[in-house]
């Protein structure tokens, strides 16, 4: 471990964690994540196993400190939790997701190779990659919160996003992280690294530039609603009927749109309970109108005990979606009966919903396929390329007003531009309390509601065609990339073969 930081690391390691995370919207500096990443590199090479672990632990522990402290407005704002409880509940997230930094030091260390100088340019960066998609993919249904390639979405490394999605991009902004720390340890190559860094920038900007899809039709007028109806009165009686009358109002005031949308559970009761004197006269009047009205409820199975959290097309073009995948924690308990039996006894009330069908028919509006998600769904790159071929845009509906005045709900915006450049469509985001948002292909935000006040945005926005190189090959060889590339460097880093050492490289 370098000398000056033996006696400081600690310190070292939760303020660099905690500048990673501004990186991140809301703050948006993208290149403090590169440069907290390196320092974080040079800090474990040549460190033991155990002392990596600790400045990882620490990492991630002032990242997540940070960067997921909206966790407390949710638990004890809106879950029900006392402040004690939710404190507890806040500081176990950190805790946990810290971890993960944790390991992709012990794992560099425990293999030897933060050991040479020479391998550890590529072997961190990998190690760190492959942690981070067992963390965004794997573990708990996944949660990519914070990954380094988010942060990119407004520099030249944008420009490897619809080629590589966020894993690649990913790899490719940690492996600049460590040729930053090359410039500095490797005084003779410095001049190398630095050509390969304005290499890497160059190659984006110009991939930026490219158009990896066109238009397959004529313009359709969009109108995305947001009611604003925070989530503590949103599922009072009382408020019902206010909640649906100013949906409805604002809705007929928009039918010269083609498209209007309402967000994640905007109608707060289940279809059962108001199909019949809402939900199908409202449809009658969208057909009459020639538009699509897109809303989002719960749907109950009572014969068979099964709940959904859904989105139904209004109008013409009428069917339904069910969100496939939930939030752990929030729509469903892993880790049962442990969780179970926690939350219930700290009084929180959470959803117990079921998951519907990987592959489901793509919802219709002015005879254009799109592509629905709902909420967190949105934060998965792989899941927004199913039948991805055949959708001509994106809708995701999300209520962010679980997380309050927070960082949250701009953090989960960045999340969902990922998606739209990606896959090169427009994506048109409702969301309760906000932030509601036109994004177009290259993921910049065309409209955005401001926080915390009904709105309702309005705009042409194009339907697309033809798939960028990452919605051809998804992430599989990303990921088969780092393992193989991973083995081969422990092969070259093992003492006891004679003739490959890390010299090779």
């Amino acid at each position: 471990m370098p000398r000056f930081l033996t006696h400081y690391w600690q310190v070292f390691a939760l303020l660099t964690g905690a500048l990673f995370t501004l990186s991140f919207a809301p703050f948006n500096y993208p290149y403090l994540a590169p440069l907290a990443l390196s320092l974080l590199f040079y800090s474990w090479q040549n460190t033991p196993p155990l002392r990596a672990f600790l400045i990882g632990y620490g990492f991630g522990i002032g990242s997540f400190g940070v960067g997921i402290s909206w966790v407390y407005i949710s638990v004890h704002d809106f879950g029900g939790a006392n402040s004690v409880n939710a404190i507890l509940i806040t500081l176990l997230c950190v805790l946990f997701w810290g971890v993960f930094p944790a390991l992709a030091g012990y794992i560099s260390a425990k293999t030897r190779l933060n050991k040479s100088q020479k391998l550890s340019y590529i072997a961190l960066p990998v190690i760190w990659m492959l942690v981070e998609y067992c963390r965004g993919e794997l573990i708990l249904n996944g949660f990519p919160w914070l990954q380094i390639a988010y942060a990119q979405l407004d520099t030249p490394l944008a420009g490897y996003i619809p080629v590589l999605g966020a894993y690649g991009t990913g790899l490719i902004s940690t492996l600049m992280a460590a040729g930053l720390m090359g410039v500095f340890q490797q005084p003779r190559y410095q001049m190398v690294f630095i050509a390969l860094l304005l290499t890497t920038l160059s190659l984006g900007a110009t991939l930026k530039s490219v158009q990896w899809t066109q238009s397959s039709g004529a313009p359709i007028k969009v109108s995305l609603l947001q009611g604003n109806l925070t989530q503590d009165q949103k599922w009072l009686p009382e408020n019902k009927a206010k909640t649906l009358l100013w949906y409805k109002a604002n809705t007929e005031a928009h039918w010269d749109s083609e498209l209007i949308i309402w967000p994640e559970t905007a109608i707060p009761a289940y279809l059962s309970e108001v199909n019949d004197w809402f939900i199908q006269p409202l449809s009658k009047q969208a057909e009459q109108h020639q538009s699509t009205v897109v809303v989002s409820l719960p749907i109950k199975n009572e014969a068979i005990n099964e709940k959904y959290n859904a989105v139904i097309t209004l109008g013409k073009d009428s069917g339904f979606y069910k969100k496939r995948h939930l939030l752990p924690f929030g729509e469903f308990l892993p880790l049962q009966p442990l969780s179970g039996f926690i939350l219930n006894s700290l009084a929180i009330k959470l959803g117990d919903f079921n998951a519907g069908d990987t592959h489901q028919p793509l919802l219709k509006v002015a005879g254009y396929p799109f592509l629905t998600t709902i909420c967190y769904e949105d934060a998965f790159g792989a899941l927004g390329l199913v039948n991805i071929d055949q959708a001509a845009l994106l809708i995701n509906l999300t209520n962010d007003a679980w997380f309050g005045d927070s960082i949250e709900p701009h953090q989960h915006l960045q999340l969902a531009r990922m998606r739209a450049l990606e896959t090169g469509r427009f994506l048109l985001r409702a969301t309760n309390t906000g932030i509601t948002a036109i994004v177009d292909a290259k993921g910049q935000v065309i409209q955005q509601a401001p926080l915390f006040e009904p709105a309702t945005l309005t705009d042409r926005i194009t339907p697309l065609t033809g798939l960028t190189p990452y919605a051809r090959i998804g992430d599989r060889p990303i990921l088969a990339l780092l393992v193989s590339v991973f083995f081969i460097l422990i092969g070259l880093s093992n003492p006891n073969r004679r003739h490959i050492s890390a010299d090779a490289l």
